[in-house]
């Protein structure tokens, strides 16, 4: 019940924002100009609600909340086709309370790049991200299926779209994938693997 509540929260939010950035007036908004050229710089607050998959020891859910930095690398809006976009490479800070599982919360950081298929003329921008980075998990090797030791590796991945409200302001919607393993350092290595929905929001510079 509390993630339903979650969720029809954040997508009210995504919904709404038009008006609070945009102003109020339907029309009005539609007629702001979208500046093609992608920017430089972006800041995004990202929040993922993940479900353990694949047959883990213990159910798993966990609330990700992302801080995210991310910076242009590469243009390629002279293609034409479904490839038009641009790069980006970004720099994620992580913490994740676990709402049902053996241990508590991760706090991470992960590295990767991301890709923007841009079409003239578009509010909306499909991408598609990976990553890989290190965080600590207060590990429970005493239970079954529970992670066994602090330090572990993660692997981030996500598809979704993008929606510009403005040239500086942006939402998001997908699907995160998360992996979390301590690539072998102990024996069992009982790695965990989670999808779930995710939303966010981006500021542009």
């Amino acid at each position: 019940m509390k993630f339903r509540a979650a969720m029809v929260i954040m997508v009210s939010a995504f919904a709404s924002a038009p008006f609070t950035f945009g102003g109020t007036d339907r029309d009005a908004d539609s007629s702001i100009s979208i500046a093609d050229e992608p920017p430089r710089f972006e800041f995004a607050i990202e929040s993922a609600y993940l479900f353990g998959a694949f047959n883990p020891p213990q159910n798993y859910e966990i609330s990700a909340d992302v801080l995210t930095a991310r910076m242009r690398w590469g243009n390629y809006l002279n293609r034409e086709g479904f490839f038009r976009g641009y790069n980006q490479i970004y720099f994620s800070f992580l913490a994740e309370p676990i709402i049902r599982g053996i241990e508590n919360h991760y706090f991470g950081m992960n590295l990767g790049l991301r890709y923007n298929f841009v079409r003239p003329g578009s509010r909306f921008v499909p991408y598609f991200s990976g990553g890989v980075g290190l965080g600590g998990i207060d590990s429970q090797p005493g239970q079954f299926g529970g992670q066994g030791q602090d330090f572990t590796f993660n692997i981030l991945s996500a598809v979704g779209v993008s929606y510009k409200f403005s040239d500086r302001f942006s939402g998001q919607i997908g699907v995160l994938y998360q992996h979390f393993s301590n690539a072998g350092q102990t024996d069992p290595n009982p790695s965990l693997n989670l999808f779930g929905p995710q939303v966010g929001f981006t500021f542009s510079f």
